[in-house]
């Protein structure tokens, strides 16, 4: 069973590269979701991140506190590498449980989509990677509409933080591109189709 690998920086549209992917049957692995989930409900995550960051991280029901570990996290680039340090690895673990689940359904090949594969480490687990690529004006229209929260600053600090398109196009196997110019679907058959042979 092969491993494919989504990336893409905020905005590229690799939400709707995935979703077309499941349309056409493929299993689709959310790190940033699984991720969230795992904060919230793996026990010894929960312990290391209660270590790392105090009784705080956890409020009075047991529920993650985001906004304190948020501000704790984001504070300086020391503590979220400590946070990344222990999110990653619980999400390596729960992506290979996954996988398995996946190869004993017989699937012939399944997507991992995560905005950090390279910096994670995670495009270490898979045997391909797909980046989806946008143009940065592209990117930041579609995440100021989908975001009205955000403003443009807000947007180009997050693109500041990450790995740069140009970067992630040249270690990628396979582009798709999402500059609303070419067609999304040919592009996501003839991967499914490459793929499932």
């Amino acid at each position: 069973m092969r491993r494919i690998g989504i990336t893409g920086g905020i905005g590229s549209g690799k939400s709707i590269v995935c979703r077309l992917f499941q349309v056409l049957g493929a299993p689709v692995y959310d790190s940033d979701a699984r991720a969230k989930w795992l904060m919230g409900h793996d026990a010894l995550l929960r312990d290391e991140l209660t270590a790392a960051f105090g009784p705080a991280t956890f409020d009075a029901t047991g529920q993650l506190d985001r906004v304190y570990l948020a501000r704790v996290a984001f504070a300086d680039s020391a503590q979220l590498a400590r946070l990344n340090a222990l999110v990653h690895p619980a999400v390596g673990r729960d992506f290979e449980a996954w996988a398995n689940a996946r190869r004993a359904e017989g699937h012939g090949y399944l997507l991992k989509e995560a905005a950090l594969l390279y910096e994670s480490g995670a495009y270490q687990q898979l045997d391909q990677i797909i980046t989806v690529f946008a143009p940065q004006p592209v990117r930041q229209a579609r995440v100021l509409r989908r975001d009205p929260h955000r403003t443009l600053d807000d947007v180009l600090a997050i693109i500041g933080k990450q790995m740069s398109e140009e970067e992630k196009v040249q270690r990628a196997q396979h582009v798709v591109y999402n500059d609303d110019e070419q067609l999304l679907i040919p592009q996501v058959l003839a991967l499914h189709h490459a793929f499932s042979n």
